[in-house]
């Protein structure tokens, strides 16, 4: 196998905030082509994970999202913070945060980039097993999250008439159905 490595010659911090991070590198590739400038975002990792109750229904979330101006119905998520040992550590800590769920059992899914092409981390997903609501939710300042259950068939209907739009949600879905030996779409 050929080595495919670029080289990276320099970087430079162009921007640099909590929740945006952009740089741009001068790389060299394996045949001596310079490409300058490649645009990279840099993010801390993420977590999400398909929570289910412990009768097995789908803790859904509903909260507005400024990129596409629309509210959407998505799967508990966030973002890892410096301060988390391990991406399990970061989705238990969301999944309370954004649910008020505590689960006997959080099964990690393997992870995903969202654009390996201009962002540098993943995103880690889980399957959360047996919620049991134990207290209300603890939203940061700018959150608003309303908590819909719904059934393992009424999930697989939304990503059927494309309504569940984040992609690593979908993602995490699948991968989660699969683990349960549910992934039929009829």
């Amino acid at each position: 196998m050929n080595n495919m490595d670029w080289k990276l010659l320099s970087s430079e911090y162009l921007h640099r905030d909590t929740w945006l991070t952009a740089r741009r590198d001068k790389c060299e590739t394996p045949d001596g082509r310079i490409v300058d400038p490649y645009y990279v975002l840099e993010y801390n990792d993420w977590v999400n994970g398909l929570a289910l109750t412990e009768d097995g229904q789908a803790i859904m979330i509903r909260q507005y999202r400024h990129g596409l101006k629309q509210t959407l119905i998505e799967i508990p998520a966030g973002t890892m913070d410096d301060t988390d040992p391990s991406p399990a550590f970061a989705m238990e800590r969301e999944l309370m945060e954004e649910t008020g769920y505590a689960f006997r059992e959080i099964i990690p899914l393997g992870a995903v980039s969202a654009n390996p092409g201009s962002t540098n981390n993943l995103t880690h997903m889980f399957l959360a097993t047996g919620g049991v609501k134990v207290k209300e939710q603890e939203l940061d300042d700018n959150e608003q999250i309303e908590i819909e259950l719904m059934s393992i068939e009424a999930l697989q209907q939304l990503i059927l008439e494309n309504k569940l739009l984040q992609s690593l949600h979908v993602t995490c879905v699948f991968y989660a159905l699969q683990h349960m030996g549910r992934l039929q779409f009829k």
